[in-house]
């Protein structure tokens, strides 16, 4: 007997209802949760984070990304070796060594700046226009981590003396009021505040164009989580560097608007401006990313700097392991290349 056509329709309606909820069920359940924690406040050095989080990229990739953000009174570093996070975002690469003295057991899986934005600023017109010029400052503002850490490779390599240190405490007043000091800051964030609040362009020297070589932003995770997620850690490190590229050249409106809502100081015009330098001074993409892509890194560099640190008296030759330091396991594979050719024709 055959059935009447209005008879089955219901059947088959539900049957294509089911089907689909089934679906969005295990699109549901395949949406990995991943915990990522930053080292500061959200910012524009945040910004390709926020980018993939926002435009979809994360998600393309089967993962549900938590960004927990960092700040002045809150220390994640702990949170990665106990498992409360995935992934860190760390400064550079002097506490990734640190970690391996020690014995923490996490891994520096990509490194998303090519080129550490410290720097330190000078005035204009006082004869800073070399970074041996700054030799000859009677006065430095250096801040207490760094007085225990690039400043002694400065020292090392280009003839500093401590007879110049005074105290930096993030507050550009005493620079600006001694036209012959010269500061430490960020060139992608402070020379913009300097230019808001005293009208000039600072002289800007970055540390990484004179031999500093560290990686900075950089990725980390457990060195268990690569052996027992090596496909976890794979999505979220090429998300990322996809949501880099398209956060430097593609429309990162929505994710600029998603910064500010953590830091209500970051206006839009001061995203835009970190995001200039950093395309300016090749903070993000320079050097090998051009070719391997963001997050690249390079073992030699790794111990080129670290060598730097021995001489500097940072570390002891030998002291630490640099095969436990970082993996190039999960970049040097050219993602995103195309991404950013597809954006600027280049």
């Amino acid at each position: 007997m055959r059935i009447p056509a209005f008879q089955t329709r219901p059947l088959y309606s539900g049957l294509a209802l089911g089907l689909a909820l089934m679906g969005a069920a295990f699109a549901a359940q395949a949406q990995e949760k991943v915990v990522f924690a930053t080292n500061w406040k959200a910012q524009a050095g945040h910004g390709g984070f926020y980018q993939a989080l926002v435009d979809g990229t994360y998600k393309k990739y089967g993962l549900d990304v938590e960004i927990m953000q960092g700040g002045p009174m809150v220390n994640n570093r702990p949170m990665l070796p106990a498992g409360k996070v995935d992934f860190l975002m760390t400064g550079n690469l002097l506490q990734s060594f640190d970690n391996v003295k020690n014995g923490v057991p996490t891994v520096v899986v990509a490194a998303i700046f090519q080129k550490d934005p410290q720097a330190i600023f000078a005035h204009p017109g006082q004869g800073y226009d070399t970074f041996k010029d700054l030799t000859k400052a009677p006065v430095a503002f250096i801040g207490k981590d760094g007085q225990f850490s690039f400043w002694q490779w400065m020292k090392s390599e280009h003839g500093f003396k401590d007879s110049q240190l005074k105290p930096y405490t993030f507050n550009v007043g005493p620079f600006l009021a001694d036209k012959k000091s010269i500061q430490q800051g960020y060139a992608i964030s402070e020379p913009l505040s300097i230019k808001a609040q005293a009208g000039f362009d600072p002289v800007v020297h970055l540390l990484a164009d004179h031999g500093f070589s560290t990686y900075a932003t950089t990725i980390e995770t457990r060195a268990d989580l690569i052996k027992t997620k090596p496909e976890t850690v794979r999505k979220f490190v090429e998300a990322s560097i996809i949501g880099w590229n398209n956060y430097l050249y593609g429309d990162n409106k929505a994710a600029n608007e998603l910064i500010p809502k953590p830091t209500p100081d970051s206006t839009a015009v001061a995203l835009q401006g970190s995001i200039d330098l950093m395309k300016k001074m090749g903070i993000v993409d320079s050097g090998d990313s051009l070719t391997k892509g963001i997050g690249a890194m390079d073992e030699a560099r790794v111990k080129d700097f670290y060598d730097k640190m021995v001489k500097a008296g940072l570390y002891k030759p030998g002291e630490i392991d640099l095969s436990k330091v970082v993996t190039t396991q999960f970049v040097n594979k050219g993602v995103g290349v195309d991404v950013r050719k597809k954006l600027t024709g280049k």
